[in-house]
């Protein structure tokens, strides 16, 4: 088979997470040419965040689950890297991919300062983007010292520093009791867990439970490590107003109700530093929904991409892999990125699906019903939105008040995100509608969560960028 040329290879895999990664050096193992492109400077993605090189960290492994499966994917693409099998291009943020001719033409940013591009080709495409915090806003969480969940454990396993010495850690979703202990090892004082929803409702389905060990053994872990390190488990209760000045001070714990809605004279006040707060992850499809991939609603409210068995989206010759066909965890994401190389391999080979392809499926169906069942238990009540105050900043790029975006709905007839954005400005920020896109939707739209926006360009992109790639094609 003739190599490539060097700016186009058999396979692209965009981002370098579990999943990416995972489908990268299954494809590679087979003899593909592969191109894995990622916006970081190392492989690993959210999950396998590494402290930065400079800070001489002895034992990164103590910051993580599963640190050997990660070094035995990393080995295999240094491998794979080393005979030119693997095209590993870091520090390429993806803001488009084309049609051109028989391949995928991705469009990327490069260098200090995004105003560099490539343009490298691809004849099959695996989308691995992973996924993004859900936001859901309330009085006082613009306030020094209030960080996403997910931003809070980044900053411990990337920079070795925590938000904060009393750290409070709430919204919903299982990632919190993993925050918590993870602040709590490294030597911070939690003195609450905050839990929006309750863990009793898992007990429903329980053949799901049964069919996933795994997850029942991590979770009583964490609640044993929770248990030594005194931090309270406080189930139904939202954080509703944040107290300080010129930082977090404390915070108000209120009980809610099972549409999320604050009860009444149940306010408590906990005293902290700090408030790492997040209502689980969603899907990042902002490259997917370009290309025109079909979605679907999953059971936490967030649209996931629609995929078949061998993980094919809608669009020939397009794959997904982990958190972009709903959230599910790092062994989801490490199954379906094998799975979604096998597929691409049988693909290119027009033969049968290898036999380990009938395994990862079976894995990855039992592994979809937990997270289907999880997305449910942990999906946001529509009374959430009864935590907000004329005043509390929704979109804080543009800082849009959830008072200017409740006008736009009664005066001006906003009834979805995107009307709401365009009468209000809410979502043109540099994060682009990533932290407030949800609380718009759900202001504008409260009878029904309103299919997300296509973009075409999936981040800022400078003008000069733009006009290389127009001279070169119609993009």
């Amino acid at each position: 088979m003739p190599h490539p040329a060097p700016d186009r290879a058999e396979v692209a895999v965009v981002g370098a997470g579990p999943a990416g990664l995972a489908a990268a050096v299954t494809a590679a193992d087979a003899g593909l040419d592969v191109l894995l492109i990622d916006a970081a400077d190392a492989p690993g993605g959210q999950y396998y965040r590494a402290p930065a090189p400079g800070l001489g960290a002895t034992r990164p492994e103590a910051l993580h689950h599963g640190w050997d499966t990660f070094t035995a994917l990393t080995a295999r693409l240094d491998r794979h890297r080393a005979t030119g099998r693997v095209r590993h291009l870091t520090g390429h943020h993806v803001w488009a991919v084309t049609r051109t001719g028989e391949d995928w033409t991705l469009h990327a940013l490069t260098g200090p300062d995004g105003g560099e591009g490539a343009a490298p080709r691809a004849r099959r495409l695996v989308l691995a983007t992973g996924a993004v915090e859900r936001q859901l806003p309330f009085p006082g969480w613009t306030l020094p010292g209030v960080v996403g969940a997910a931003g809070a454990q980044a900053m411990l396993k990337s920079g070795l520093v925590l938000p904060g010495r009393r750290v409070v850690v709430a919204g919903s979703g299982p990632l919190l009791q993993a925050v918590a202990l993870s602040l709590a090892r490294a030597g911070a004082r939690v003195p609450a867990l905050v839990e929006a929803a309750g863990y009793g409702a898992y007990a429903r389905a329980p053949r799901v439970l049964a069919a996933n060990p795994d997850r029942l053994a991590e979770g009583a872990r964490h609640r044993a490590g929770l248990a030594r390190h005194g931090v309270r488990m406080l189930t139904r209760r939202a954080v509703t107003a944040v107290q300080g000045t010129e930082r977090v001070e404390g915070i108000t714990v209120s009980r809610i109700d099972r549409a999320w809605r604050p009860v009444p004279g149940t306010g408590r006040r906990i005293d902290c530093d700090a408030l790492a707060v997040g209502h689980g992850l969603v899907p990042h499809l902002d490259l997917a929904l370009g290309l025109g991939c079909a979605t679907r609603t999953g059971t936490d409210g967030s649209a996931a991409l629609e995929v078949d068995e061998q993980l094919r989206t809608t669009v020939p010759g397009v794959w997904a892999a982990g958190e972009t066909g709903g959230v599910g965890g790092v062994r989801l994401a490490l199954a379906e990125g094998e799975s979604a190389a096998l597929s691409v391999i049988a693909d290119v080979r027009g033969g049968r699906a290898r036999p380990r392809a009938g395994a990862l499926r079976r894995s990855r169906r039992r592994m979809r019903g937990f997270a289907a069942l999880m997305g449910a238990v942990h999906r946001p009540g529509p009374g959430w939105t009864g935590w907000l105050a004329p005043d509390t900043e929704v979109c804080r790029c543009e800082e849009v008040t959830a008072g200017t975006v409740r006008t736009a709905v009664a005066e001006l007839g906003a009834g979805d995100g995107r009307t709401a954005k365009l009468l209000t400005r809410a979502g043109m920020g540099w994060c682009q509608g990533h932290t407030c896109g949800f609380a718009v939707r759900a202001l504008a739209a409260p009878d029904g969560e309103a299919p997300p926006d296509r973009r075409p360009l999936a981040c800022p992109v400078p003008l000069a960028t733009l006009a290389r790639a127009a001279r070169s094609e119609d993009v």
